[in-house]
């Protein structure tokens, strides 16, 4: 309220204003009356209501209009509430992992700065479908057996943990787009989803070791020599033995030797 009555009080922003808006605001100040006449002893006093300006009236009709709309909105809350959608006390935490580990047990009683509790829910990468909007819209869809049942949610998480490789050589095992996906969405998670992307390529981050072994030295970073072929067509030269010779170096790498 303070900052509109700032901002219509500008003589600049009320003369740039289009013919006929608000033109009760830039109608001029009706002159002044004259005094009203005395009135003689026999005749009855009348007397008006003092008159709010034109603009008090307009910020009159503002408030109103903003306490129309809370009250709408807090009913609105409070039937969703009832409902038990968006009840706005808990944070959704997605935890992305099998289901040995009962991460909602985990977190059970822990609380956000104290104040929200944590909602988690738990599923594989495999069971992770999502859809993120470049405006910063998203949602996450999971679709799960538990205990011989299908279960289907959709949800928007807050934040999310990473407990499983999202590349792995086995079949339908590469889940690098549901991480890019989140990514997309902006959510923040532990460890970065920037540096869950990057370990998804073994090469890729020894390339960044071998960058501190060179500047460290061997002393301050040691580090196992390590020889990269980018297919096995170019495995002419004769490592030293012992050697271990892995075909693909995503997690669980197939052909290791």
């Amino acid at each position: 309220m303070n900052y509109l009555r700032r901002r219509l009080s500008d003589s600049n922003f009320m003369s740039n204003l289009p013919n006929g808006y608000m033109s009760d605001l830039q109608r001029p100040d009706p002159p002044q009356q004259s005094p009203a006449p005395v009135l003689s002893p026999g005749s009855q006093e009348r007397r008006q209501p003092p008159s709010q300006s034109t603009g008090a009236g307009f910020f009159s009709s503002i408030s109103n209009a903003v306490k129309q709309t809370t009250a709408a909105a807090a009913a609105t809350f409070n039937e969703a509430t009832e409902r038990g959608i968006g009840s706005g006390n808990a944070k959704t935490l997605l935890v992305i992992d099998d289901q040995q580990t009962d991460w909602a047990k985990v977190f059970k009683g822990k609380k956000v700065h104290g104040e929200f509790d944590i909602k988690v829910e738990q599923a594989d990468f495999s069971e992770v479908n999502l859809v993120a909007h470049a405006t910063g819209s998203y949602s996450v869809d999971i679709e799960a057996i538990r205990n011989g049942n299908k279960i289907t949610k959709c949800f928007k998480p807050d934040f999310v943990l990473v407990r499983q490789h999202a590349f792995s050589m086995a079949k339908n095992g590469d889940h690098r787009n549901i991480v890019i996906g989140l990514q997309y969405a902006g959510l923040p998670s532990v460890n970065s989803l920037h540096s869950v992307y990057n370990f998804c390529d073994k090469p890729w981050v020894f390339a960044q070791l071998s960058r501190l072994f060179k500047q460290l030295g061997p002393e301050e970073f040691p580090l196992i020599d390590q020889v990269y072929y980018p297919n096995h067509k170019e495995m002419i030269t004769t490592p030293g033995f012992p050697v271990v010779v892995k075909m693909g170096h995503a997690h669980s790498g197939m052909g290791k030797v």
